[in-house]
């Protein structure tokens, strides 16, 4: 449960019904504390113990340690959500989908963006033509560094990269998910700040399979007091209309009494991790993953193209 969406998942599993939350592991004993705190699970030191005991699980780990985890629940013969991106190789991505296909059991990918209304409300009116022939989409996902709340988001071995691995998988699987194409081509500029030890900012040029051009920028540019996490925005441009989506525009401003100067937005509306976690209970009943491996690995895929873009000088064909 490393990963800073871990708390908020073990709280809205609870509101599912018929969802029993078993325990958890972690190798930190400090997030394992506060976390046993937070939620009042039990923590088992054994992963394999826990997975004798489950239907389903959650893999929330670091980027690096992800496949181990993922292994082990295949192993027992239980159903996998897990983060994004899934892996720092994508050796360790193709294991993971190999376990699964040995075990027997049915994977998703933690895409919550596909249940944001909306994201929603962008892609039914895409596939029913009314923006018109595609000219263009630019994408920006943009917060504070989260290594701000969990160190190993910046640690280069147990993340495999800054902000392009952390932030580019959203847009990537937005794009193949409204598009219903691959993207075929990335290029990328990308830096990091000073003193910083991972990137923190950068460009991506992609083009789709049909010759659609996109951009995305995954920074963390957002400064610590900046009143929310951080955004999602897609502009598509099309010759009879221009859509601009803001996943995240529902929100009230509140303005602490004791913070002056640092006001914080707070969400309303439908959660798109709560929509997520009803897809995954599902999944685990039986119903086929709505989020398959495959679209974990391709958006991985574009995030490492874009690492080797920045290395070779020039485009990546995928």
């Amino acid at each position: 449960m490393a990963h800073v969406h871990a708390d908020g998942y073990a709280e809205l599993l609870r509101r599912l019904p018929g969802v029993e939350l078993v325990g958890f592991t972690e190798a930190d004993p400090e997030l394992a504390a506060a976390f046993g705190r937070t939620t009042g699970l039990p923590a088992f030191a054994d992963p394999q113990a826990l997975a004798g005991q489950v239907d389903g699980a959650l893999i929330c780990s670091e980027n690096a340690a992800r496949r181990a985890l993922v292994e082990t629940a295949a192993a027992a013969g239980v159903h996998v959500l897990c983060e994004k991106p899934l892996a720092t190789t994508l050796q360790d991505a193709q294991a993971m989908q190999a376990a699964c296909e040995a075990g027997g059991v049915r994977f998703m990918t933690a895409f919550p963006m596909r249940y944001a209304p909306p994201a929603l409300a962008l892609r039914a009116r895409l596939q029913a033509g009314q923006l018109g022939p595609l000219l263009a989409v630019s994408g920006v996902n943009h917060s504070e560094s989260p290594a701000r709340h969990r160190a190993w988001f910046a640690d280069p071995q147990a993340a495999g990269g800054g902000a392009v691995m952390d932030h580019v998988v959203h847009l990537a699987d937005l794009l193949r998910w409204m598009q219903g194409q691959e993207i075929g081509r990335v290029f990328a500029q990308v830096r990091t700040r000073p003193s910083a030890p991972s990137d923190t900012h950068a460009l991506l040029l992609l083009t789709l399979q049909d010759g659609l051009n996109a951009s995305i920028d995954p920074s963390w540019s957002r400064p610590a007091g900046y009143p929310r996490w951080g955004h999602l925005r897609m502009e598509v441009v099309g010759e009879r209309a221009t859509a601009v989506m803001d996943a995240f525009a529902e929100h009230l401003t509140l303005y602490p009494a004791g913070e002056p100067g640092r006001p914080a937005w707070l969400n309303y509306g439908l959660d798109a991790n709560l929509g997520m976690l009803q897809a995954f209970v599902a999944m685990v009943r039986g119903a086929p993953s709505p989020i398959t491996w495959n679209d974990g690995y391709q958006a991985m895929r574009v995030a490492l193209a874009a690492y080797a873009s920045q290395q070779q000088g020039q485009p990546v064909l995928l």
